[in-house]
């Protein structure tokens, strides 16, 4: 049974943490629709790419190249490619100066997808791939994010036909899976969110239904309590709706006891940029957080670029990065954005 709580919170309309983007080295080519991760190494803080699509926006663009850039180079180097054929959709998340990449799903000649079940672990310090247990339920366009520096959490997403209601947790020094407590609310894709502390937070996304269109945006916002002794359950609780309209694929990363959420569009659109409705989809610029230990959301100034189509915000010593994406005209960009913050003590994880 699923745990729900009622939970009032405010909405601040006043930036309460200090946000400020600039332009970084772009990418070496135009990709979109790229998983993203951050983390420390022996060369320093660095940012990564992987998988996507090209600037043709046809499934014979869906790549597996990846890149690295190391904050403070002028320019992004390429990588090791990522095992297996290009997907979409997929999310990489740091664990143990690690990084694992999860699900994804393939586009064939003929326009059939598939959701993947792959988990691929890559290590910066040797530029090198190995793979772990594959998802139970192979997903992709979930939610992810890192419980107490241990647990991955993927939150519902896509499976082969339609949306699941699965929170499957991955624990990397076992290589195991477990469930977790379900989402009580509409199973979704596209959505955005992360993990601080016990805290699971995650907005909006695209659900189903039986007349056309099929997908329509699920405009709603979710705050989900970890148990520390026991991670597998959660309570879920209904928030109170962001700032703005519903959001499908924008971008999210937590930094200390703040979730931030930037870009995305409010019509849901298949890989190429055309709205399921038929109309072209035209990105957003809106930049707002939600603050766990206050228990409100933020508004923020908005993006110099509006921007769509992303699978997360690379995180690392509190700089946010948003690393390619679909701009204006569904357009694929090079272009990298980062941002400096700072929003208070970190919240407790246990």
């Amino acid at each position: 049974m699923h745990q729900i709580l009622s939970l009032s919170l405010l909405l601040i309309q006043t930036p309460a943490a200090e946000v400020s983007w600039n332009e970084a080295p772009p990418l070496p080519v135009p990709v979109t629709n790229n998983a993203v991760a951050a983390l420390a190494t022996s060369r320093g803080p660095a940012v990564f790419s992987f998988l996507g699509l090209d600037s043709t926006k046809l499934s014979s663009g869906i790549i597996n190249r990846a890149f690295r850039w190391n904050l403070g180079d002028s320019k992004w180097t390429e990588i090791e490619s990522v095992a297996g054929p290009g997907r979409l959709a997929a999310t990489a998340q740091t664990v143990g100066g690690r990084i694992y990449l999860f699900g994804g799903y393939t586009v064939a000649s003929d326009g059939a997808e598939k959701s993947l079940p792959n988990v691929d672990v890559y290590d910066p310090e040797t530029d090198h791939w190995t793979r772990a247990a594959d998802i139970p339920i192979p997903t992709d366009d979930a939610v992810s994010g890192v419980w107490s520096d241990s647990l991955i959490y993927l939150v519902s997403g896509w499976h082969d036909t339609d949306n699941i209601d699965k929170v499957q947790v991955y624990d990397p020094p076992s290589d195991s899976w477990s469930q977790a407590t379900p989402i009580p609310g509409p199973p979704v894709f596209g959505h955005a969110g992360s993990i601080t502390g016990n805290t699971i937070i995650y907005i909006d996304g695209v659900k189903t239904r039986p007349e056309r269109p099929r997908f329509t945006m699920a405009g709603s916002s979710w705050r989900g309590e970890i148990d520390p002794k026991d991670p597998t359950k959660i309570t879920w609780s209904r928030l109170a709706d962001h700032p703005g309209p519903p959001l499908y694929r924008a971008a999210a990363g937590a930094v200390s006891n703040m979730v931030f959420f930037a870009g995305g569009t409010d019509n849901p659109y298949n890989y190429n940029g055309l709205g399921y409705d038929g109309s072209p989809s035209e990105p957003s610029s809106a930049v707002f957080a939600f603050d766990v230990q206050r228990n409100r959301w933020i508004t923020l100034d908005p993006l110099a670029t509006a921007t769509m189509d992303h699978r997360g915000i690379a995180v690392t010593r509190a700089t946010l990065t948003i690393v390619g994406g679909m701009v204006a005209g569904q357009t694929v960009t090079r272009q990298v954005a980062t941002r400096r913050v700072h929003a208070g003590p970190r919240a407790p994880k246990r």
